[in-house]
């Protein structure tokens, strides 16, 4: 016999098909109340902010901060940085002495010399290359201060390692060569002279620096910046100089490891107390001060900057 289907079945199914419809009635209020919440939400975080000073972030690291004494000597690319920072000032000091010697004041020719050994150093450690540099760079928080210190120490040995490879050639040559050129003591009248020549010079230099690293995607950019700079502080210098202060040209270096190199302390004196004296002033006019200058020179880039709105 043939069984009869049930008659609820139909029934059921449309209770079925019946009830997701309420569930996504009940579904969609609450997503439509969300809308409405984040809408809410957007409109109270759209409220104007106030102003930042233009001075904000000013003394903020520049470099990375996980950069320390514990860590950067785990870097082997830092001593690369060393190796290029001894090698670079070596050239100058090499440069700068035979130009010296040889009398030449092509200031054109000198320029290009220079360009072309920032270019070739500022891939490995950024061409610092002068204490004053390095030491401005501290202060502005670009570079870490165990990486500038290190840099200074690296500048020093190869400076004297550019005076050594020049004091062998100038020995080499036996009674026909020149005298190793050095610096002329400073009299007694004139420290606050010599001082400020160099102060201003390395003014100067720190601040052209400080702009050149603002075009570091471009190497040449930033060499030639920062060369025009040396060029423009050596060309005050002897202007100042000469103009002003009489028979003082040549009596400057804007740098301090080079200056170290060129016999600017005492060898003779009455007593220690005297050569002590001697010593302490020659590092106050070609050390202290360029180092003054240079600081100097950095946060009068980087406050021009900011009230400029540079980014």
């Amino acid at each position: 016999m043939a069984t009869k289907k049930p008659k609820t079945s139909s029934k059921t199914a449309k209770a079925k098909t019946t009830k997701p419809k309420t569930a996504t009635k009940t579904v969609d209020k609450p997503v439509s109340e969300a809308v409405k919440t984040n809408t809410v939400e957007k409109d109270v975080t759209t409220e104007p902010k106030a102003k930042k000073s233009c001075l904000s972030g000013f003394f903020a690291k520049k470099y990375e901060e996980k950069e320390s004494i514990l860590t950067i000597f785990k870097n082997h690319k830092f001593y690369g940085a060393l190796l290029g920072e001894i090698l670079g000032t070596a050239l100058i000091t090499l440069l700068l002495f035979s130009f010296a010697l040889i009398g030449i004041h092509n200031m054109a020719m000198y320029a290009f010399a220079l360009i072309a050994i920032f270019i070739a150093i500022y891939a490995f450690s950024g061409a610092c290359l002068n204490p004053l540099v390095a030491v401005g760079m501290m202060a502005s928080r670009r570079i870490s201060v165990i990486r500038g210190f290190m840099y200074i120490i690296a500048e020093v040995v190869g400076a004297w390692l550019g005076w050594l490879i020049f004091n062998s050639f100038h020995v080499a040559g036996g009674e026909a060569a020149m005298d190793v050129p050095t610096m002329t003591a400073v009299g007694e009248n004139q420290f606050w002279i010599f001082t400020m020549v160099e102060l201003l010079g390395a003014i100067i230099i720190g601040f052209f620096f400080a702009r050149g690293l603002k075009y570091k995607r471009s190497v040449f950019t930033f060499a030639t910046t920062v060369v025009g700079g040396m060029v423009l502080a050596s060309f005050i210098g002897y202007i100042v100089s000469a103009a002003f202060f009489g028979n003082l040209t040549g009596n400057f270096v804007f740098n301090p490891a080079a200056a170290l190199m060129l016999q600017i302390f005492p060898t003779a004196g009455e007593n220690f107390g005297e050569i002590l004296g001697g010593v302490c002033q020659a590092l106050s006019i070609y050390a202290l001060f360029p180092m003054i200058g240079g600081v100097v020179g950095f946060y009068l880039s980087d406050f021009t900057s900011k009230l400029s709105g540079e980014e």
